[in-house]
Formats: structure tokens, sequence, C-alpha cells
């Protein structure tokens, strides 16, 4: 698993024993799984008794990267060896090691539950809409005068209705619609068989 800077320094702050005790260690693992599985959102989640001795900076830090961790586990269907050398990489002792995998086992099953409810209806595209652009200078105020195009895909998801916006040059507007059609070739011999 790929784990970005922000979350390898939130977990390895968990993993500091002299930042998180034994006992806040389980409570902020029990926090995280409680703050992923809850229909509504709790903004005391952390304001736990065995979590006051720690930094709110740090907390919420840590509190981060262990949510990550915890769904990047889910969406990878993290084996107990794969999460080991990631905590390990990340100076986990085996102990607490031992600890997270055990209430990760606990909770995988109602993650993979919440994984999978969101988005299993893909946004269907109504409309497009596109406008050409000029970039006239850069940063250093050289000249450029590239191309660029704005797109706009009017969207629908269950009722609502979603504008995606986004700016692609020339090449990649070329590489999209030739994805397109290929996409649009597949779907249709795939109808006719």
């Amino acid at each position: 698993m790929e784990l970005s800077e922000s979350v390898q320094k939130g977990l390895q702050l968990l993993a500091d024993q002299s930042a998180v005790d034994h006992s806040s260690f389980q409570v902020l693992l029990d926090v995280s799984f409680r703050s992923l599985l809850s229909s509504r959102a709790d903004p005391t989640v952390l304001d736990q008794a065995e979590l006051k001795h720690i930094d709110r900076i740090q907390l919420k830090q840590i509190h981060a990267a262990v949510t990550t961790f915890i769904l990047e586990a889910v969406k990878h269907n993290a084996d107990k060896s794969t999460i080991s050398s990631c905590l390990e990489e990340l100076t986990f002792s085996t102990e607490r090691t031992e600890i997270f995998f055990s209430t990760y086992q606990k909770h995988k099953k109602d993650v993979e539950r919440l994984l999978s409810s969101i988005g299993r209806h893909p946004a269907q595209v109504n409309d497009v809409s596109w406008r050409l652009q000029y970039h006239m200078k850069n940063g250093q105020l050289d000249k450029t005068n590239e191309p660029f195009y704005l797109i706009s895909l009017n969207t629908e998801n269950e009722g609502s209705s979603e504008d995606i916006n986004f700016t692609c040059t020339t090449e990649q507007l070329q590489d999209l619609v030739a994805k397109l059609k290929d996409a649009a070739k597949s779907v249709e011999k795939a109808s006719q068989m």
C-alpha cells in the first residue's frame, strides 16, 4: 500500500509510545473505527478522557492517518502480513501491530459494507459543453500561447444534477476522445453478442 507522507507521519506518531500510551492507543483505534462506521459525524469523537493528554493537533493528525490507513487496507483487502509489514516500517512495535490487526479484523466486514455502499450507481452524463481558451503567459511572464479546453460534464445521479469541470490540453482531449470511442465500440460489440 502506498501512503502519503502526512499519513505516514500520523501513523509514526501513533507508534510512538511516549506520545500515545497503551490505553490511548486502543481508544484511538476504537474511535477511528467508530468515526468511520457511524451514520453521522460526531464532532466530539476525539473528546475521550484517555486522549486528553495528547496534543490536539497531533491527535487530529493521528486520527486522520489511522482512518486513511484503515480505508486503504480494506480497499486493498490487506492481509496480516501486508498490514504488519506496513506498520513495522512505520516503527510500530509487534504488540501494537497485533492490537491494530485484531481491531481491524473485528471491524473489517463493517468497513467493507460501508465502502461497497459508496458509488454503486455511476453518474449519467446528460450534456457536455466546452470552451477553447489560451494561456498567453506563464508564471515567469514568458509568452506561451498554448490552447487548452475547459470541459463541463453535466451529470445526474439518483435525481441530483452535478457539473464536473476540468481543463485539458489538446493532446489530453484527443486522448480522452480516443478512449471514449474505444469504450463506445466495446459497448456496441458487447450488446451485439
